[in-house]
């Protein structure tokens, strides 16, 4: 999820800081020119094609990067998708799709890259939910469902691996700057900034941030948190 919207930026955020950075993600097009921009930092940088809830996907992309970069030191759960609808009116397939893509997609990601992990007794885990998870909202049952399952995923996680120096936390955005707030009338966007404290909706990169501070060693005492990225909407 590192060709778009809060996934670049933390994509970017990690590369500017020294990272080598590979990019999973379902469209062709954008995963190679992103792949291409974070190369010109100076870094290496992979994209590759595929879908997280797709195990056979998830494989083939895990022995890709590890024979690229010999393993993964900082994994980054962000791919995601909605498919909104009132419970009455939601269809079987939209609550598997979701379910599949925002909770088993990191399963299967986490399930490949904690091992060597805990092998080299160092590991940043860092899966990225939404304030949705821990609120509810009404029209997103199958996508609040996936983002607490993640958040319970995680934090038992985090009980698993913490004695082997490896962290696993939850980065919890609110309402961020993306193509869809784009998109808001300005009636719409005002009744969203009403409700934040902060007054402003976040940027992608307020998120991107956190993702680093939790990627680093100034970090190594956190684990198992959830942190949210929302001006204070979340209390």
């Amino acid at each position: 999820g590192g060709n778009r919207g809060i996934g670049r930026a933390i994509a970017g955020t990690l590369a500017r800081a020294g990272a080598d950075v590979a990019i999973f993600a379902r469209s062709p097009e954008s995963v190679e020119r992103t792949a291409a921009e974070l190369s010109q930092g100076g870094v290496r940088s992979i994209g590759l094609v595929g879908d997280v809830g797709d195990p056979g996907d998830v494989e083939r992309a895990w022995a890709e990067v590890a024979e690229t970069f010999e393993g993964v030191d900082i994994l980054v759960n962000n791919a995601g998708i909605t498919r909104d609808n009132l419970l009455l009116r939601m269809k079987p397939a939209e609550w598997d799709e979701v379910l599949r893509v925002n909770l088993a997609g990191a399963f299967h990601w986490c399930r490949l890259a904690v091992r060597p992990m805990i092998r080299k007794r160092w590991g940043r885990v860092i899966n990225m939910a939404s304030v949705v998870g821990l609120t509810g909202n009404a029209g997103q049952t199958n996508y609040a469902a996936s983002k607490a399952g993640l958040i319970g995923f995680s934090k038992s996680l985090a009980a698993e691996v913490a004695s082997r120096g490896v962290t696993v936390n939850v980065v919890a955005p609110g309402f961020i700057e993306t193509e869809m707030t784009a998109a808001l009338d300005d009636r719409a966007r005002a009744a969203y900034e009403e409700r934040i404290p902060a007054g402003r909706l976040g940027s992608a990169q307020d998120v991107a941030d956190l993702v680093l501070f939790l990627a680093s060693p100034l970090s190594d005492y956190i684990t198992g948190q959830v942190i949210c990225v929302d001006g204070g909407l979340t209390r």
